[in-house]
């Protein structure tokens, strides 16, 4: 499903250079559940970035589902990113200004859907994650919890094969991040998502089916 090939990403500034990953070599199958773990600074999310296609990396080649994704402009990166993934982040994201509904139906805006259609799955994507009678409530409205609940709504709207978080329990209480570690983990057993989490949580971490450990941007084992 994902392969990196020898993927290092370098950022220059002006005299100096920062090698943030450093020859990584990762095939994660469909259907797994997979954590990254490391100290802070050592390349976990510039590696989430690259396989979610929102950067690309200075070596090496990544594929997502065996199709190589160097060369593609930004229209065909979009497509793949839009079909393929979905995207958590530990600070929610959502628009204020939109009730919780329209902000899950943010990524059907790119599909040739039409607006009852694109209620409708946003309606059944907040069932999943247990918030259907927030529907019409606003983020301001909702516990830190109940919005990244609603994060992940909007990830999975679109049925992505593959769900990317980055530290989806990190601004939570131990409950609530265990409310989340359990709706991500309901993804990846029932509907067979493949999920990659970057956590600092080692207790989390060990949830799932496998940790891949990065220190000064390279694999350790």
């Amino acid at each position: 499903m994902i392969a990196l090939k020898d993927v290092s990403k370098i950022y220059q500034a002006e005299r100096i250079e920062t090698v943030a990953l450093d020859k990584i070599q990762l095939e994660i199958e469909e259907g797994e559940m997979v954590s990254i773990m490391g100290p802070s600074g050592c390349g976990k999310s510039t590696l989430l970035n690259l396989i979610g296609l929102l950067d690309d990396p200075t070596e090496g080649s990544v594929a997502i589902d065996g199709r190589p994704v160097a060369g593609l402009g930004d229209k065909e990166l979009a497509d793949l990113r839009n079909r393929y993934v979905g995207f958590v982040f530990q600070s929610f994201h959502l628009i204020p200004d939109l009730s919780v509904a329209d902000n899950v139906e943010i990524p059907l805006l790119y599909r040739k859907l039409s607006r009852k259609e694109r209620r409708r799955r946003s309606v059944r994507a907040l069932e999943r994650v247990g918030l259907s009678s927030r529907v019409d409530h606003f983020p301001t409205q909702l516990s830190g919890g109940q919005q990244q609940r609603v994060a992940i709504a909007r990830a999975v709207v679109a049925e992505p094969r593959i769900v990317l978080a980055d530290e989806p329990t990190g601004n939570l209480d131990s409950h609530m991040g265990d409310e989340i570690m359990s709706i991500l983990e309901g993804l990846n057993r029932d509907e067979k998502t493949t999920i990659v989490m970057v956590t600092h949580d080692e207790e989390k971490a060990r949830q799932t089916q496998r940790i891949v450990r990065i220190f000064d941007g390279r694999m350790v084992h």
